[in-house]
């Protein structure tokens, strides 16, 4: 789509929204009536470097990656959501109903073009890749074309990744869209799971882990940046890679087997099976006298819920099931 057309279908969905709204979403109009701002609003929010200034909750919102789209469903905004795209899983139960009425526009990533012609005036990405500027879809492009983005603050991290960091995102989404007092509510939900694992794990030894993500000639495993490290203490589990400065990084499997991990933790994703990389890791020769090998002791989670996302606890309480089974049932 030519960007003149869109930039004037934004203006004029600017200037209707004054009146009756544009779009029909769930979120709060404009304006009251009164003709005064809704409440909340404007809102300037500053995003990895990205400063915006909302007028108005968006009413044609994009969501692309697993945990964006579910953090926007858990805040029951879809009527203002006009595409999604780009699932790792089966989107959760409790929001399959309010993810089959919004449009999947894409598999995996679309064009800046197919996404310009969807004519959002909102787009959420889960990863940097999201806004991938190589492929046109850098955050100044969209905003030349006067659509407004946001990226999971998990992306660009000013320090260590903690819940702090789940509660800002859910909050700073939830005034996005005009609706601060679902934020609340659905905080208030999480971290009631989060506060019951931590009391039956009350007393219980840390088990010592290393994430397998990936990788053959070197290991692709969590850091102590990134909300996987915070996950794997919450659950009872101390990472033995956390001193890695980032989210994710590439070990060697002799530091691996020098760390001696009493339990191995795999991310389930991608083209390769579970059972295929337990196999790769027990036959391994240079890990052959780990703990973890030797016990055949492995957990596993899906990569979808190793992300700064609404499923982060209740992975808190799977993988704190698979290493306590004695405490946590």
């Amino acid at each position: 789509m030519p960007r003149n057309p869109l930039k004037s279908m934004l203006s004029a969905c600017a200037l209707a929204v004054l009146i009756s709204g544009c779009g029909g979403g769930n979120t709060p109009s404009a304006t009251s009536s009164t003709g005064a701002a809704a409440p909340g609003f404007p809102l300037t929010v500053e995003n990895c470097g990205v400063r915006t200034t909302y007028q108005r909750p968006p009413q044609r919102a994009v969501s692309l990656n697993q945990h964006a789209t579910e953090a926007l469903l858990s805040l029951g905004v879809e009527k203002s959501m006009i595409g999604t795209g780009y699932l790792d899983d089966k989107i959760l139960p409790e929001y399959q109903a309010a993810y089959d009425g919004v449009k999947v526009i894409s598999k995996e990533y679309p064009s800046f073009e197919t996404l310009l012609a969807a004519e959002p005036d909102f787009v959420y990405g889960g990863w940097t890749s999201t806004f991938d500027e190589k492929e046109g879809r850098s955050r100044a492009a969209f905003t030349k074309a006067g659509i407004n983005t946001h990226l999971n603050t998990e992306e660009c991290p000013t320090g260590p990744v903690t819940v702090a960091a789940l509660d800002e995102e859910i909050r700073t989404l939830a005034k996005i869209f005009g609706v601060p007092e679902r934020g609340e509510e659905r905080l208030k939900t999480l971290h009631a799971t989060l506060d019951a694992v931590e009391g039956k794990l009350n007393g219980a030894a840390p088990v010592k882990l290393f994430v397998y993500d990936s990788g053959d000639k070197t290991a692709f495993t969590a850091g102590g940046k990134g909300i996987g490290n915070e996950m794997i203490r919450r659950a009872g589990g101390v990472n033995l890679f956390a001193d890695l400065d980032k989210a994710f990084g590439d070990v060697s499997f002799e530091q691996v087997a020098q760390r001696a991990p009493e339990a191995i933790v795999i991310y389930d994703y991608g083209d390769q099976s579970v059972e295929d990389k337990k196999k790769f890791l027990l036959a391994h020769p240079a890990l052959k006298d780990v703990p973890a090998i030797r016990d055949q002791r492995f957990a596993v989670l899906p990569l979808s819920s190793t992300v700064l996302g609404v499923r982060m606890p209740a992975a808190v309480e799977s993988l704190a099931k698979q290493l306590h089974p004695d405490r946590v049932r």
